[in-house]
């Protein structure tokens, strides 16, 4: 049976047909994953707003790095969301292979607008809710919205104990005062790369999904500096 993009995120018109149009057909062939309880699953949410297409590329070439990472753990379904333009905001089914994923992000380019993380966050709660999805990355630079309404929904998540792992790209304090409480109500972690810094985020990214794939143990038992790192971000909040 063929998958399928999920539908648009509540009150967000596309901003270009052609492109959900590509962005739909790049997933039909996606294949069922296995039971949740025998896998890891890990939303993958970034802000594809004009400004972060270099970053949005460099995110393309190192998303294979969590399933590899993963694999040494178990096995790993991923979730695509992103938002873009005059309020876009999408998310995929899960897919379980690094090239699935890639695809899928071909297919989309970076479009100026406002952020949209609470459309984000609402949409995590919902999958926590339905798949029993725990833990979540967000890659982003900016914050537009009412932060009072963000802990609002960030609190929510960390009642169902979905994890948010906040990568801030660039140094603006304000997003940084942000960020950072919202992992702490999630019991997540935030870190900060530079710009273009291909290392830095590979090296966060294997290390949330190993979090995904194997808990707080998968980070522990590794030496990599991407674990070391997030296990100090989250201090004693991860169970």
């Amino acid at each position: 049976m063929q998958r399928r993009i999920k539908s648009e995120l509540p009150s967000a018109p596309p901003s270009s047909q052609r492109e959900i149009d590509a962005f739909l057909n790049a997933a039909r062939d996606v294949g069922v994953p296995a039971a949740a309880s025998e896998r890891g699953k890990l939303a993958f949410a970034l802000d594809a707003t004009f400004s972060r297409q270099p970053s949005w590329d460099l995110a393309q070439e190192l998303q294979a790095e969590m399933f590899s990472a993963a694999i040494r753990f178990g096995r790993l379904d991923v979730q695509l969301i992103y938002y873009r333009g005059a309020g876009e905001c999408r998310a995929s089914r899960f897919v379980s292979e690094a090239a699935d994923l890639g695809r899928l992000m071909r297919s989309i380019s970076c479009e100026g607008g406002a952020t949209q993380i609470r459309r984000v966050l609402t949409h995590l709660r919902q999958e926590g809710e339905r798949t029993g999805l725990r833990a979540a990355v967000f890659v982003g630079d900016a914050v537009e919205e009412s932060p009072e309404a963000l802990y609002e929904v960030a609190g929510e998540l960390g009642v169902l104990g979905l994890k948010l792992f906040l990568f801030q790209e660039g140094t603006k304090p304000g997003v940084e005062t942000v960020f950072r409480e919202m992992a702490r109500l999630t019991g997540g972690a935030w870190c900060r790369f530079a710009p273009g810094a291909g290392a830095e985020l590979a090296a966060l990214l294997r290390a949330v999904a190993a979090f995904a794939v194997g808990g707080k143990a998968a980070l522990t038992s590794s030496r990599e500096a991407g674990a070391q790192r997030l296990l100090s971000a989250m201090g004693d909040r991860a169970p």
